[in-house]
């Protein structure tokens, strides 16, 4: 039988407000908001049928190869874990526990630990380009579901719900999150014209790869769980800020979006203390001297991308400021579609 191909993509996401409040048990005691945006990055994967009985996941961006004889079950250890567990969901799932001889090759605009979404992107990425070659029966809440099912549960990884669904649904959207798994997406209609002024007053500067988003996530876990005064205040806060930028970006309040991310920057800062760091602080005091509006890390913390609101006549003044220092600016379009798949 000839081999054959399809290829997918999903977007990576920028979290405007909210994030933190998807992560469990939080979002399951007090409901969790989170309003994000997906952008012009992507994680890729091309699944290839293989006319030979083995199975083989290459990830380019990493220089990772993983090969073996096809299976049923592949074990969970060793690299690309995030390929083998997708793997062995579909096989299990959806293919009747038959082995299903495949080339995996993947790759992302963005390496993990950069606060976007890239891991949880990428299990989207793989079972989009699964669901194409199966011709699985799956809707977009079914796909974002069995992503974090894969990577939370499977491979018991830490994390929140926002990023399988960002990458999933595309856009502007403002997410709730409640117990037993139950979540909401609520996409926004943003005019053209409100979507330019907002790309015009925004910069993304990559600070570097953040090595400390698992104990991050560990700590706001503890922190739901233990019901620390302050930094569980400051969790209701983040959640507020949500809603808050919500009404604001609806209303193209560039001025108000910028304050209320400098708030949910401190307020973020309480939530854990490994979310910034001397680099970073360097960095936002720089850009804010140069006149930027407000900065906060995207995703988890310790590292990343930073988003900054800037006055668009003062865009070269804040990358001017920050030229001397390692990270770099990363020019970005804010996109309105979800996962894709297609046949090659």
């Amino acid at each position: 039988m000839a081999s054959k191909t399809v290829r997918s993509r999903a977007p990576l996401r920028l979290g405007l407000a909210g994030g933190g409040t998807d992560v469990s048990p939080y979002s399951e005691l007090y409901g969790g908001n989170v309003l994000n945006a997906s952008i012009n990055m992507h994680a890729y994967c091309t699944i290839t049928t293989s006319e030979v009985d083995e199975v083989v996941f290459h990830a380019a961006d990493l220089g990772e190869t993983w090969r073996s004889t096809a299976a049923s079950s592949i074990p969970l250890e060793g690299p690309l874990v995030l390929h083998k567990a997708t793997y062995n969901r579909v096989v299990r799932d959806f293919n009747g526990g038959e082995r299903l001889p495949v080339r995996v090759t993947t790759h992302a605009d963005a390496p993990p630990g950069s606060g976007v979404g890239t891991s949880s992107t990428m299990v989207v990425a793989i079972l989009r380009a699964y669901q194409e070659l199966l011709k699985l029966p799956l809707g977009e809440y079914d796909l974002a579901q069995l992503a974090y099912d894969i990577e939370r549960r499977d491979c018991g990884l830490a994390g929140g719900k926002q990023d399988q669904y960002a990458a999933t649904f595309g856009g502007f959207n403002f997410m709730e999150f409640f117990s037993d798994d139950r979540v909401i997406v609520n996409p926004l209609r943003i005019r053209d014209e409100i979507i330019n002024e907002i790309e015009c007053s925004m910069l993304l500067y990559f600070t570097g790869r953040s090595r400390e988003s698992a104990n991050i996530i560990n700590d706001q876990i503890h922190t739901a769980e233990s019901g620390d005064g302050g930094s569980l205040q400051a969790m209701h806060s983040v959640k507020k800020s949500a809603m808050e930028m919500k009404e604001a970006l609806l209303k193209a309040d560039i001025r108000t979006m910028a304050a209320i991310l400098h708030e949910a920057w401190e307020a973020k800062r309480k939530m854990a203390k490994s979310i910034s760091n001397p680099h970073i602080d360097e960095i936002y005091g720089r850009a804010m001297d140069a006149g930027a509006l407000s900065a906060k890390i995207s995703g988890a913390g310790g590292g990343g991308f930073m988003m900054m609101f800037v006055e668009p006549t003062s865009r070269l003044d804040v990358m001017s400021a920050l030229s001397g220092l390692q990270g770099s600016f990363y020019r970005f379009h804010f996109t309105k579609e979800g996962a894709q798949g297609w046949h090659v």
